[in-house]
């Protein structure tokens, strides 16, 4: 993994977060360490952050990289999908701010062997927690058709998933399909001749890859954590780079920063539900100009921030 990493959004994070002197700080997905260290550094020198990763090769340069603050942060890794298990484990309850990065970074891409991207042969894994049993080797070698077809309808948003799910059913009868060059031969040959300005299995290696890590399902059960875990005044926020994710995201705080769900057309509420979060920004925060110039990948990132009002 490259050491240079850069974390997309990092002014805008470190804003939003407003770091106050001596306060407490979650890092759900601490990858290499960049949003941690701005954080402590805008916090002050009494400031401390609790940093989880399922990566264990990230959580390797993050330790590095925030060595310098010594016992202001502790590192465990672990899938933020248990982070209040480990927030009590560590004592870092009643927090100022909970930061959560989703996705894929750039160190893990720029791995070959970690069978993330397409542009390099490697073993097809796409694990982020090489603990877990399932990779995206036995998913692409043991899902029936139309498991695949839903999985890269739903992920990756892909038109052509019954084409490419049936493309994999018929190779893989042939020979396992063991790396990511022989996936991405099969979704190029399914999509035929067809121009476009990605690559034809830009959508399936996304969707394999939610799907491997259970991005989508982690996200859902993190938020709630995240909001106990916050103090008064504490602020949440969340980076996305898929139109799932950032889905998920805006529901869960516009359904926190609401006061009523009861069903439309009720004489009175029944529900009784008071808003526990206000949205801080209307619309999501997107990369500058200056900073896409610098790194493309953050084109698709956005950011969303919420305070927790009760």
């Amino acid at each position: 993994m490259q050491e240079a990493h850069i974390p997309v959004l990092f002014k805008e994070v470190i804003d939003s977060l407003c770091p106050r002197t001596g306060g407490r700080y979650i890092d759900g997905t601490v990858g290499a360490g960049g949003h941690a260290a701005g954080i402590l550094e805008a916090a002050g020198p009494e400031a401390t952050l609790l940093g989880l990763d399922a990566d264990p090769d990230a959580l390797a340069i993050a330790s590095r990289l925030l060595a310098p603050y010594g016992e202001r942060v502790r590192l465990v890794n672990e899938n933020f999908r248990h982070l209040a298990e480990v927030a009590k484990d560590t004592g870092f309850v009643s927090v100022d701010g909970v930061l959560l990065d989703i996705g894929v970074s750039s160190m893990q891409l720029d791995v070959s062997k970690r069978g993330f991207s397409f542009r390099t042969d490697a073993p097809l894994d796409m694990r982020f927690d090489p603990r877990q049993t399932v990779s995206a080797a036995d998913i692409v070698n043991g899902a029936n058709e139309a498991e695949l077809r839903k999985m890269l309808f739903e992920y990756g948003e892909e038109r052509a998933a019954s084409r490419i799910a049936r493309a994999i059913v018929r190779r893989r009868s042939i020979r396992r399909v063991e790396t990511t060059a022989d996936l991405a031969s099969i979704v190029e040959k399914a999509m035929g001749s067809k121009r476009s300005s990605i690559h034809p299995a830009t959508r399936t290696f996304q969707a394999l890859r939610i799907a491997v890590n259970r991005e989508l399902d982690s996200l859902r059960e993190a938020l709630p954590q995240a909001l106990e875990l916050l103090a008064k005044g504490g602020r949440l926020a969340v980076i996305s780079f898929h139109s799932l994710e950032d889905r998920i995201v805006k529901e869960f705080m516009r359904r926190e920063a609401s006061s009523c769900i009861c069903p439309p057309g009720l004489p009175i509420c029944v529900c009784g539900k008071q808003p526990t979060l206000r949205i801080v920004y209307k619309k999501p925060v997107t990369a500058s100009p200056e900073e896409l110039q610098r790194n493309p990948r953050a084109r698709s990132s956005k950011l969303r921030v919420a305070e927790k009002i009760v």
